[in-house]
């Protein structure tokens, strides 16, 4: 009888938690594919931390109606961008995963989440970025200034996330003017967008059909991919990257 009643309680729980996701999936495709006047009631955007993070993301760094604030308060969240990306591989879509420490914590602030060495997963991205975009035509052009990023070891995740969100925004010519939070706020007030757990890769959202398909190295093999990580656009598009965010950020 405990068995079944534990059951019906997990199956409750999951009921919950997919019915907040689908209202937060409902706020982020309000907020990307509405008019920007109707962004006027808010004033700020809360995301997470993120590996070479999706199309998407970037995205919100070009609005000017919204301060982006990167939370640093949180625990970490397994499973989610801010320890992967997702880039497009002669065989399809490839999860490229950093590795962290391990903790006996069941819970670790996200600030204190240590990269682990333990394997070569620094040369493994390398080499898979490489193949997937050596013959993208604007590889040459960026890799030279992301190659210590899989040179180097880094102590912290979230510093290294925040290195390559610095440098990508460089290259983009994207204006940095993302602040860190101050405090964790579990439930966002009126006027905050939260996206932290909201841009995952289980419930990405796909452009709408307005935005233009640019091309990827491998379209005609396995055809058009949306919102793959930055990786993909900056090599794809080059200085043309930065307009194709426009498309998100302004209609």
């Amino acid at each position: 009888m405990k068995s079944e009643e534990r059951r019906v309680k997990r199956e409750e729980l999951r009921m919950k938690n997919e019915e907040r996701r689908a209202s937060q999936l409902s706020t982020i495709h309000s907020s990307f594919f509405t008019p920007h006047s109707s962004l006027s009631s808010l004033f700020a955007c809360y995301l997470s931390t993120a590996y070479f993070a999706p199309i998407q993301y970037y995205s919100i760094l070009l609005s000017d109606k919204l301060q982006v604030v990167i939370e640093k308060h949180e625990n970490y969240i397994k499973q989610s961008y801010r320890n992967r990306c997702t880039v497009y591989s002669a065989n399809g879509l490839l999860d490229l995963v950093v590795p962290v420490v391990k903790s006996d914590r069941r819970k670790i602030p996200v600030t204190e989440v240590e990269i682990s060495y333990d394997t070569l997963w620094q040369k493994q991205h390398f080499k898979a970025i490489e193949s997937a975009y050596r013959r993208s035509p604007f590889y040459e052009y960026y890799i030279d200034d992301l190659t210590a990023f899989f040179d180097r070891r880094q102590g912290y995740l979230y510093e290294f996330n925040m290195q390559i969100l610095r440098m990508v925004c460089k290259l983009m010519n994207i204006p940095f003017r993302v602040q860190e939070s101050n405090v964790y706020i579990k439930h966002a007030d009126s006027g905050i967008l939260d996206l932290r757990n909201v841009i995952h890769p289980k419930a990405t959202q796909q452009p709408p059909d307005a935005l233009p398909r640019y091309t990827q190295v491998f379209a005609e093999k396995w055809g058009f991919k949306a919102n793959l990580s930055i990786l993909d656009l900056l090599f794809n598009k080059g200085p043309e990257a930065k307009k194709y965010l426009l498309y998100y950020s302004e209609i």
